[in-house]
């Protein structure tokens, strides 16, 4: 049986398509609900084979409404997904932006880690916060270590939850993020930091999180969280995620 040229753009699709479904739920708990459903289509396969009256009843009851429970299951991948198809890297930081941003929240996770002081730090991407900075107090200060020290000072109204970055700008604080429960992360895992990667499940912002026992610096981004060792120079690193390099 010859292929055709269309045969071969058609698997090159599907074959991208996938690849980019795996690369998308990779690590995430959507990797338990995939081999469910993959479980879920073996034995529905096995009842129409074998012909078991009990088990087609239960699968086919299940087909109605298996688009919805997807949608539901799923709502952070996809929700995700939709928001970094075709990222216009025009809308990232402009370069100088970017280096003073990075500059600045390197500057405050090195202070705040030699102090022992916890610390949250959402820089925002392509995809817009309004929803986590309204949990928050809303402020208007262009980014500066000083500043970020002080807010996440113990003594600080402003120390708990996390501190929002917009361009240039600190646009609140105090925020609640989404916490995640990916069975992925270590149980050991704190709040704070199981609310960075929370946030990174859900859209593209950066997270940068100081630790208060260890004073160890992390990065949470696309739902992963990259420990300090991983890091190596925190403001070039930065710097390079904000540059979309």
């Amino acid at each position: 049986m010859a292929f055709s040229v269309r045969d071969v753009i058609d698997i090159l699709i599907v074959a991208s398509f996938v690849y980019a479904l795996l690369t998308l739920i990779k690590g995430t708990r959507a990797t338990q609900m995939i081999t469910g459903l993959f479980i879920v289509l073996f034995f529905a396969f096995l009842a129409n084979v074998l012909n078991l009256t009990a088990l087609k009843w239960i699968v086919s009851g299940l087909k109605d409404i298996w688009i919805v429970v997807f949608v539901i299951l799923f709502q952070p991948e996809i929700r995700r997904a939709l928001a970094s198809l075709g990222k216009p890297h025009f809308l990232y930081l402009m370069r100088e932006e970017m280096e003073m941003v990075a500059r600045e929240v390197a500057r405050a996770c090195l202070m705040l880690s030699d102090k022992r002081v916890g610390a949250l730090i959402v820089i925002t991407r392509t995809v817009g916060l309004r929803t986590y900075m309204e949990t928050g107090i809303r402020m208007d200060a262009k980014v500066d270590a000083n500043l970020l020290v002080s807010i996440f000072s113990p003594y600080s109204p402003l120390h708990d939850g996390a501190v929002i970055i917009q361009g240039e700008n600190i646009v609140a604080a105090k925020c609640i993020l989404p916490v995640s429960d990916s069975s992925e992360l270590p149980p050991t895992l704190g709040l704070r930091h199981r609310a960075a990667v929370g946030l990174t499940e859900e859209t593209d912002a950066v997270v940068v999180v100081v630790s208060e026992e260890t004073g160890a610096i992390s990065i949470a981004m696309d739902g992963k969280l990259i420990k300090g060792e991983e890091i190596g120079d925190l403001e070039g690193y930065l710097s390079s995620i904000l540059s979309g390099r």
